[in-house]
């Protein structure tokens, strides 16, 4: 457990750092950015964007990496405040229709469970057990912080800002204090999240163990993966991407500090051009990410409204993936029901 909370307190410690980086640096193998390709003046998505979508004919978008200047007005332009209503605390969850919840049951074929949840060790875990003639019983207390980069959870709506706000533009002063948060907490997901889940496997796309620090997953590498798989990111869909953490780790690498693998800005488009409903990750924002944006990917909560599965262990999924020859499944993440709480603890369960 000390291990576990040496580990914690350094991914807090670094957890929303500056990014760095040249201006226009470029990662081994970049192409061309999809920003402008997939952004209108206005911040709809382009028909270019919608086109080159996975399963279709249509060459993918450009995919230069974006200038500073472009990756600063990235999310400003495309946010999807006020598409559900100003008071709407769900965001991009709100695509996840019932129908869409039904179709989702229907790739619940074999019954197989996979869960998504690595181990959970609390830093203060007390216990008290109590006897009696005939019998007895044990209890015990959790005191832990969820937030960082070692324990399985849900970002809320409210968790991370820009200088706009928190989702749909709100005041962070006014909606956020010492007590928690008064909008887009984690009870706006008291449903659970049930939908259809995609896996894209990064490491057998690239043929090899994990993501590496100097070679971040690029948004056009995520519609190349989509596409070799045979499956399409749609409207509601859950969006997992498997990075390779657990064999990063393995070959003695420590997960975290400046240096850290991860997905780049540029996943953001893909994110968008799709209307993903949720984003789970091993690895999450890259770093540095040669921008100065405080939060390159994590952005997507409160710009697009799309939650956070952060540091979901992946590693089982992709392997039941390959044995099921299939990257769909019904995927079920169900927060704790936490008032004025910015995210929550899950076990999420992915059903084939």
């Amino acid at each position: 457990m000390a291990s576990a909370r040496r580990q914690f307190l350094l991914s807090v410690a670094g957890f929303g750092g500056a990014m760095w980086g040249s201006r226009s640096a470029r990662w081994p193998g970049a192409r061309r950015s999809p920003f402008e390709a997939a952004a209108s003046p206005d911040g709809a998505t382009s028909p270019d964007a919608v086109a080159a979508q996975p399963g279709t004919a249509a060459q993918r978008p450009d995919t230069r990496l974006p200038t500073r200047e472009e990756a600063e007005g990235w999310y400003a332009k495309r946010r999807n405040w006020g598409r559900w209503g100003a008071d709407d605390p769900m965001g991009a969850v709100n695509l996840i229709t019932p129908q869409k919840r039904l179709r989702a049951t229907g790739l619940a074929k074999t019954g197989r469970t996979v869960s998504l949840s690595r181990n959970f060790e609390p830093e203060q875990q007390f216990v008290r057990t109590s006897t009696t003639a005939t019998g007895g019983s044990v209890i015990d207390y959790y005191g832990f912080i969820y937030h960082g980069q070692t324990v399985t959870h849900l970002d809320a709506l409210c968790h991370v800002w820009d200088q706009g706000g928190i989702w749909n533009g709100r005041s962070v002063d006014k909606d956020i204090d010492t007590r928690g948060a008064k909008f887009a907490d984690i009870t706006a997901f008291s449903g659970g999240i049930v939908t259809r889940g995609v896996l894209l496997d990064v490491p057998r796309h690239r043929r090899e163990p994990f993501v590496a620090p100097d070679k971040p997953v690029h948004g056009w590498e995520l519609a190349d993966i989509a596409r070799a798989e045979g499956v399409d990111v749609g409207a509601g869909d859950a969006l997992l991407v498997y990075s390779g953490r657990e064999a990063y780790v393995r070959a003695g690498n420590v997960y975290g500090g400046a240096a850290r693998p991860g997905l780049h800005l540029s996943c953001t488009a893909f994110i968008k051009d799709r209307d993903v409903s949720l984003l789970g990750w091993d690895m999450m924002d890259a770093r540095p990410d040669g921008y100065s944006l405080p939060w390159p990917v994590h952005g997507v909560i409160f710009s697009f409204g799309v939650p956070l599965l952060d540091n979901a262990l992946l590693e089982p999924l992709a392997a039941a993936c390959a044995e099921e020859r299939r990257y769909e499944f019904m995927l079920m993440v169900l927060p704790l029901k936490v008032p004025r709480g910015t995210g929550s603890p899950v076990n999420p369960i992915a059903l084939f």
